[in-house]
């Protein structure tokens, strides 16, 4: 809708996942780092956490583009508290045959395709998202699944992708010998208030946008509303953008930024996240 009129190619804070925009932060840069250090030196677990809406899945996808062909992806990202046989989603995150298969069968199975992955060079990388909703069985399955090596080497690579509760149950002690298998592990902070700046900036600039079209007290109101988190800097900042050209102004400032926040709040799905709830980085 407003794309043209503020010369944009695409919208600058589409709420969708597009590796194009990770902004590089130390933070991000360093979680990024540290994911590609992990896979490429074979660590069994690697565990990534932060907080609703901080970028989690974006790094991954980032993740993922930087990998070579020769690394065969699973995900399994509909995780929750009963769905059932996790091996099932395993094997179907890699095409395997799983249909009317037992536990010890579908274990067969993918052992079998770990060693054939592993006899033909490929490494094999299963991404687990939303890992917050595996309950201790579930982990301790994950557990089982990495025994499998070969010549020294993890056959089957994980990455654990969660909110920050993950961590608490990984703290509990029977999954004491799971936490001692994570190899690499990285929480991402959400942005703080200079790093909200140049966020913005560096998304409108992507978009192919003037990176000071919104104002700098805009950006703060936002920041300090959302909490830092990119998800909801997003949601406010796309829709201040749907103002701005409602009004046909040249650039955001921060009454916009009120109006839109105000609407939001006013509509009882945004959190109404308070400078104090931002100091201590705890989001209602």
């Amino acid at each position: 809708m407003y794309e043209a009129f503020y010369g944009f190619r695409e919208r600058p804070f589409a709420l969708t996942p597009d590796p194009e925009f990770l902004y590089p932060s130390r933070h991000h840069q360093l979680a990024l780092t540290v994911l590609e250090y992990g896979v490429l030196n074979r660590a069994g677990f690697c565990l990534l956490t932060g907080e609703v809406g901080s970028g989690k899945t974006l790094l991954i996808r980032r993740l993922l583009s930087r990998l070579d062909a020769d690394t065969r992806v699973g995900l399994v990202s509909n995780t929750n508290r009963h769905f059932g046989r996790l091996l099932q989603w395993v094997c179907l995150a890699y095409g395997l045959d799983f249909d009317k298969k037992d536990d010890a069968e579908l274990y067969r199975t993918f052992v079998d395709f770990l060693l054939s992955e592993y006899a033909s060079g490929r490494r094999v990388l299963l991404i687990v998202d939303e890992a917050q909703n595996l309950d201790a069985l579930m982990l301790e399955e994950l557990r089982v699944l990495s025994n499998v090596n070969a010549d020294k080497h993890f056959v089957l690579q994980t990455i654990l992708v969660g909110q920050p509760e993950l961590r608490d149950t990984l703290r509990r002690t029977e999954l004491r010998q799971f936490a001692q298998r994570i190899g690499i592990d990285y929480h991402l902070p959400l942005l703080n208030q200079a790093e909200t700046r140049n966020y913005v900036r560096h998304r409108l600039t992507v978009a192919g946008g003037d990176p000071g079209l919104i104002e700098q007290d805009a950006v703060d109101l936002v920041h300090s509303r959302s909490g830092g988190v990119p998800r909801l800097i997003n949601q406010l900042l796309d829709m201040a953008l749907v103002y701005g050209f409602a009004d046909q102004r040249s650039c955001i400032d921060i009454g916009v930024a009120e109006q839109v926040v105000a609407d939001r709040v006013a509509g009882g799905l945004f959190p109404a996240i308070s400078l104090a709830a931002e100091a201590t980085g705890k989001i209602d």
